[in-house]
């Protein structure tokens, strides 16, 4: 059967309750790919963000600079390796909006489709064990001609998830008529604001206001308790 609408969704925050960038520079450091010393920036990017001392942003932009940083001189085998052990014990660590979204989608014959920053091997790990959807995007990092990582960025979705929604309705020759999107941050906007149907899942302050001054739809999960928030 062909699919005629779309539905985009964030992983971090929005399908999964962690954060798959986070897990995966974890694995490294266990895998000894990455340093010792990484979990301990890693950490401490965490906290600051849970004891509020920065914001959502800034744990997310730590992330990205401690990958970046750190892969230099790394394979893609490493990443990939790392990926395929630690994607069994997190990958139903799911919210439960979000799977009763993704269930309503494919009964409803909907292309489903995930955007996210975290690095596209890791994603890809998650959709082949969990997701399923009919595509998937993530960060794409550069390979040198000897194998190994750069450290550059070839591709960053979170930089525009709106250019990248529309690139991916062309080669699909699909509409934004009757299409769900659903992200947690303001790195979310650009696709929300293209969709029919945008959903603020679990937003941070700043996606909030953006959501409030254009009356989209927002939607809290607080342990097994899904509510509307009225605008």
């Amino acid at each position: 059967m062909k699919k005629n609408k779309i539905a985009i969704f964030d992983i971090d925050g929005t399908i999964f309750r962690k954060n798959l960038h986070f897990e995966l520079i974890n694995e490294l450091v266990w895998l000894k790919v990455f340093p010792q010393k990484v979990r301990k920036e890693l950490v401490e990017a965490y906290s600051s963000w849970i004891e509020h001392k920065g914001v959502y942003d800034d744990y997310r932009k730590k992330l990205v600079q401690l990958y970046a940083q750190y892969i230099v001189g790394c394979s893609p085998e490493d990443v990939r390796k790392a990926s395929r052990i630690l994607m069994p014990f997190h990958e139903k660590r799911t919210y439960i909006f979000a799977e009763q979204l993704i269930k309503k989608f494919r009964e409803e014959h909907f292309y489903i489709v995930a955007i996210s920053g975290s690095p596209l091997e890791i994603v890809e790990e998650y959709n082949r064990r969990y997701l399923k959807f009919d595509q998937v995007l993530g960060s794409v990092y550069s390979v040198g001609s000897d194998g190994l990582y750069t450290g550059e960025a070839d591709f960053e979705p979170t930089k525009n998830k709106g250019l990248a929604a529309k690139q991916i309705l062309y080669e699909n020759h699909l509409t934004f008529e009757g299409s769900y999107g659903i992200g947690d941050t303001e790195s979310d906007v650009s696709l929300l604001e293209l969709v029919e149907h945008p959903i603020a899942f679990n937003p941070n302050q700043n996606l909030k206001k953006v959501a409030e001054a254009h009356d989209w739809r927002i939607v809290v999960e607080k342990k097994d308790v899904i509510y509307e928030v009225s605008v």
